[in-house]
């Protein structure tokens, strides 16, 4: 079993491996280019991102600039460093850094932590592994090229010398760091761990409850926060009477919160918190409460009301995002004409853990530990909640119980940090599911209305869409009212298909909500419309679904963003790196269709469904099986899964990956959706706001596809077609198209 320390390294945390170490090595990651830069991590250095030490016991220690939620990114990170270095697995430490900009790009969202950090700790395994090898060749006196290296010792090939290396790293800490050009990368056939299954590297931990999560932190002294936080997004404070909650037993004190102006951005809501010396007792004591709020501009939010705006919105021409051909020509000349509009609801993250995070404000100093997947911008957030500079402020990162999106958000943090300082000793906030649902960073409602034409034979000849949402960036800027490129490039504007005419439009919606990321974000809704739309239109064409969907995307090709003049963000990865290649969609549909043994016979209110998309740089194809009852309930029997992410670390965790977004999708498909009236979330927990319990899991199987591409997304690529299998499912089972999500299991009764 691997040595797991789940600590965290500062600046002095770092002085002091190095002291114990014989060898330190820092690397530079910024931004979204895996580019590195290796640096000599002495005392005077201390700016890497990444560091590898290795101790004179020949304990390796990787210290992850990533947090770990479930996707075992800390166990990734540290077998490609690990394959590299020819490293004893048994004798890896991992260390989890703290948030600080020395790390680079520490956010763990984005289904890029393996696509960022690949080549960065490649290179780190072979930097640390040349410069023992040439520690060893000098002692030995023999030339560097006659040895290699093998499980944690330098061996001399000619004499069969070994030398481990712990002996080794007091000498190897003297030699210079090696170029990056001169590196010799191992080839694929020489990895030891990376294709290969891996427990978690926290899996003992967890396994014995040691681990230690946000929710679990204590610090000596320490008290409990509970707060009313505004009941509609931008509402203000106008009278409170606390006197009731005072009274009773435990409490400690009553500080108001400032609320945040519109839009709020990472920055706590604002209200007024009950301090306690337990959580219960803050709770309670929070239900006394006598507060008068003003409602602000969005009291009259409702979201029947704006579902029709925004359905009615996308009945008209909007802003153009993509015009190739002549759309209007095509859809008034084709044989046949077919419309359909989609919807999906607002969806909270409701994730297992709720927000928590406990704070220590003293001597001009906070020390915040925090279940966080952005620690930098929770640094931020603790600042400016402060009024100090972020060097004053310390992010230690707990492991997270599940994120989704949300724990990128860091407003729990800087609400914490400032409770601290207000009662002068270390605080623990913590939200109920009540908080959690009514105070979230929320997706996005969105209408969709789609319009294609077919022609004689059953070709599509137009492919007309149109989406209407308010954007994420209406949660940090004003006056936002049209999606961003990076919204409209998840699913929208980077459609694949050899369509001759197509126009793609996005029409204006104002923000009423914190809107922000979650699990595939704005693939969701646009994954569900474009896989049902073409499953409609496969069937207008009299055509199977696999075969019209293989037929759609034409001769396999690279889509050049430019060659039809689509502003696309990619994932905020090289286009040539990373291609939309319609060779990949076509395999990975293949293999599912397969896999499920497409087009079996079924009894009678059964049926198959499938759908394809690419997100995060990665192929998705899912075949759903679905079974309704008379009542109208539906039971997702069979999910078949074909995955092409590139190259993959550890099939484990993508496997695990992929089975949790496939639960995930059943929750947005046939059982989540919040709604809100008179500005409030209706909806308080799980008892009104469903997701799918383990009697729904289905039979879930992840086929791999073999592949030395680059490393694409795992965490979020598994939701966006998931929805629209299971949708196409139900109408081949019941000749009912479902499209609205969740699903009306009243409108699927058997007559």
């Amino acid at each position: 079993m691997m040595t797991v320390a789940a600590a965290n390294i500062g600046r002095r945390g770092f002085l002091q491996a190095a002291a114990a170490s014989g060898l330190v090595l820092g690397f530079h990651v910024s931004g979204y280019s895996p580019i590195t830069q290796a640096a000599a991590a002495g005392p005077a250095q201390l700016v890497p991102n990444v560091y590898v030490a290795i101790d004179r016991k020949g304990t390796v220690t990787v210290t992850v600039p990533r947090v770990e939620m479930g996707t075992g990114i800390r166990t990734s990170l540290a077998m490609i460093l690990a394959d590299e270095l020819d490293a004893d697995w048994h004798r890896i430490q991992v260390v989890q850094a703290q948030g600080d900009v020395k790390y680079g790009d520490q956010n763990t969202d984005g289904s890029r932590s393996v696509r960022q950090f690949f080549t960065v700790m490649r290179q780190a395994g072979a930097t640390a592994r040349h410069m023992l090898i040439a520690a060893a060749s000098a002692q030995w006196k023999v030339g560097a090229e006659t040895c290699h290296t093998e499980n944690g010792e330098v061996i001399h090939a000619g004499s069969g010398r070994r030398r481990s290396y712990g002996d080794l790293v007091t000498a190897a800490a003297t030699q210079a760091i090696p170029a990056k050009e001169t590196l010799q990368l191992k080839s694929p056939d020489q990895w030891r761990y990376i294709g290969q299954p891996m427990p978690i590297v926290d899996l003992d931990d967890i396994v014995h409850g040691h681990a230690v999560y946000g929710i679990d932190m204590t610090r000596p002294g320490m008290k409990y926060a509970s707060t009313e936080r505004p009941p509609v997004y931008g509402a203000t404070l106008k009278s409170y009477d606390a006197k009731d909650a005072l009274a009773m037993p435990g409490i400690v004190k009553i500080v108001e919160i400032p609320s945040s102006p519109m839009p709020s951005g990472f920055s706590p809501l604002g209200g007024i918190a009950v301090i306690a010396n337990d959580t219960w007792s803050a709770n309670q004591a929070r239900q006394k409460l006598k507060i008068d709020w003003d409602l602000g501009p969005n009291a009259s939010y409702d979201t029947t009301v704006y579902r029709a705006e925004l359905e009615a919105t996308a009945k008209k021409p909007g802003k153009i995002v993509r015009d190739n051909g002549q759309i209007d020509q095509a859809l008034q000349g084709a044989a046949k004409r077919i419309s359909a509009d989609y919807f999906v609801p607002h969806l909270a993250h409701a994730m297992m853990e709720p927000e928590s995070a406990t704070a220590h404000f003293r001597n001009g100093q906070c020390d915040v530990w925090v279940a966080t997947q952005n620690p930098q911008q929770a640094r931020k957030t603790v600042a400016e909640a402060l009024g100090i500079d972020q060097a004053q402020v310390t992010i230690n990162v707990t492991l997270l119980g599940g994120g989704f999106g949300r724990k990128s958000k860091p407003d729990f943090a800087g609400e914490a940090a400032f409770l601290s300082r207000e009662a002068g000793v270390p605080i623990k906030v913590t939200w109920t599911r009540e908080d959690d649902l009514q105070h979230d960073y929320y997706h996005a409602i969105c209408a969709q209305h789609m319009e294609g034409g077919l022609d004689q034979n059953g070709r599509p000849t137009a492919w007309l869409h149109r989406t209407v949402f308010p954007s994420i960036l209406s949660t940090f800027t004003k006056n936002v009212t049209y999606g961003a490129p990076g919204e409209l490039g998840q699913g929208v504007i980077d459609m694949p298909y050899a369509i001759e005419n197509v126009r793609c439009e996005n029409g204006p919606a104002t923000g009423h909500v914190r809107i922000g990321w979650y699990r595939s974000v704005y693939n969701i809704p646009h994954g569900f419309a474009v896989g049902s739309f073409a499953d409609e239109l496969a069937v207008a064409a009299g055509k199977d679904p696999v075969e019209f969907l293989l037929s759609m995307l034409g001769p396999d090709r690279k889509i050049d963003p430019k060659a039809i003049k689509i502003d696309y963000a990619n994932y905020g990865a090289s286009i040539d790196e990373y291609p939309i290649d319609t060779a990949r969609y076509r395999q990975v549909i293949e293999l599912a269709a397969k896999q499920a043994d497409w087009g079996k016979s079924l009894p009678p209110r059964q049926g198959q469904g499938i759908a394809v998309h690419r997100s995060f740089l990665t192929y998705v194809a899912a075949v759903a099986q679905v079974a309704v009852d008379n009542s109208g309930n539906v039971a997702v029997q069979r999910v078949d899964l074909a995955v092409d992410c590139g190259r993959v670390i550890n099939p484990d965790r993508v496997r695990a990956q992929f089975e949790g977004a496939t639960i995930m999708s059943i929750s947005n498909a046939l059982y989540s959706g919040l709604s809100f009236k008179n500005g409030q979330v209706e909806q308080t927990n799980f008892g009104d706001y469903q997701v799918a319990r383990i009697d729904a899991t289905p039979e879930t199987h992840v086929h791999i596809v073999p592949s030395d591409a680059p490393p694409g997304g795992v965490g979020e690529p598994g939701v966006p077609p998931i929805a629209a299998a299971i949708c196409n499912a139900i109408f081949r089972a019941t000749g009912n198209r479902m499209r609205t999500l969740p699903v009306e299991s009243g409108l699927l009764k058997s007559a």
